[in-house]
């Protein structure tokens, strides 16, 4: 086997363990195909039901709202001049669409420094990792998706401020998650993948 083929297999072979599968789902309106299709996505959704009691249809509405279960998601660039490109408009990258800050915040106490934004598993016990936090900081239930959804998009610090109150496209999108968590959950249980 020449060197070529041999680092062509190894690359295959690395490329599917790493959890991040690239691209979306088939269909993001229906939760039962989304875990049929992704099989992974239903033990790490699972892992964080257990370690932090986020619900699972809450975490699928979130990812839906921040990612749409594209592993490698990053914000859109910005222009100059409309040609120019100077950057992304933030460091958000992955499933969870976690900042470098907050990612790095969480590497330290709870992941490591091996841990992935592209990784299902890894960017799902992020999401229970803050999601429990918020609850504690801000007393807001950790099955309110709305009021969870906001703190997650502009920060507790900024949930307790009320920036979202300023914010009318925010509300609406926050609102948006609440039904499709509840559309996952009647889905979920109808399937019996709940």
């Amino acid at each position: 086997m020449s060197k070529i083929l041999r680092a062509m297999v190894l690359m295959v072979a690395l490329g599917s363990c790493s959890g991040g599968y690239g691209s979306a789902p088939r269909s993001l309106d229906n939760a039962c195909s989304i875990l049929s299709e992704r099989p992974e996505y239903r033990r790490a959704f699972k892992k964080v039901e257990r370690n932090y009691g986020v619900p699972m249809p809450i975490l699928m509405a979130i990812i839906y709202q921040e990612s749409k279960f594209i592993s490698d998601n990053r914000p859109p660039h910005q222009y100059a001049l409309g040609v120019i490109p100077i950057g992304r408009q933030s460091s958000a990258l992955g499933y969870s669409q976690a900042l470098d800050g907050t990612w790095k915040e969480y590497q330290n106490e709870r992941g490591g420094r091996g841990a992935s934004r592209e990784d299902i598993h890894d960017a799902t016990d992020f999401m229970g990792w803050y999601m429990v936090q918020t609850v504690q900081e801000t007393g807001v239930a950790i099955n309110d998706t709305r009021n969870q959804y906001l703190a997650y998009h502009d920060g507790r610090t900024g949930f307790l401020r009320g920036t979202y109150k300023r914010k009318p496209w925010l509300v609406r999108i926050a609102g948006e998650v609440e039904a499709r968590a509840i559309l996952y959950d009647t889905q979920l249980k109808s399937c019996g993948k709940a």
